[in-house]
């Protein structure tokens, strides 16, 4: 019989052997993520390609939406370690909308994997988390560093959740047949553009 995961937080790895574990566990987690998808994948799978036991892994992650919740977590790790580079335009809305495409088009090399995260993304919304609370905090704030945001006000949290809503958006668009990169990548740009610029680019005269 399966193991029905128990409604608890995960743990924290804390020694180096954990944390390698710790690791281990999201690259077989994005491995056959990536091959399977979040239904189809099993539990046991990912704890035999990672070379932990099953309880290790249950520890760490109790159920696939907070394994796929921390693999998504990573990616937005690697993401913001990567210096923000502006857009040919110069503007703080361009180079929200560089950060996204280039996030958006490294998730769409895998799209089962991306389907995975997005769903487990949605699900935890409901459940909250430290692992959720933790990938959304360090989204926001690789698109704060984007627009030079220091010391952000509540308006410039609801700026960029409503940009990363509009993100999650376009990529599912795009996982569903709807749009294509290209076309994803355009709307993008629009919505960073209508959103953001009035904010964070707007002349000396005009500004907030």
């Amino acid at each position: 019989m399966p193991r029905i995961a128990e409604a608890r937080q995960p743990a924290e790895p804390t020694s180096a052997e954990q944390k390698d574990r710790y690791q281990r566990i999201l690259r077989a987690a994005s491995k056959l993520g990536a091959e399977h998808g979040l239904e189809r994948m099993q539990m046991n799978d990912v704890a035999k390609e990672a070379g932990v036991a099953i309880a290790t892994l249950y520890r760490y992650f109790p159920s696939k939406t907070d394994l796929f919740v921390g693999v998504l977590h990573s990616q937005i790790q690697r993401l913001s370690g990567t210096p923000v580079v502006s857009d040919r335009t110069g503007t703080r809305a361009g180079a929200v909308a560089d950060v996204l495409i280039a996030a958006g088009r490294r998730m769409l090399e895998r799209p089962q994997l991306a389907t995975a995260m997005l769903q487990a993304n949605n699900a935890a919304q409901l459940q909250g988390g430290r692992e959720y609370t933790e990938a959304n905090a360090a989204f926001h704030r690789v698109l704060l560093d984007a627009l030079e945001v220091g010391e952000a006000e509540e308006e410039d949290f609801r700026m960029v959740r409503i940009a990363e809503q509009t993100w999650y958006g376009v990529l599912i668009s795009v996982l569903n047949g709807v749009l294509t990169i290209d076309q994803a990548d355009a709307d993008i740009r629009l919505a960073a553009r209508l959103l953001l610029g009035p904010r964070y680019d707007a002349t000396e005269g005009e500004a907030r």
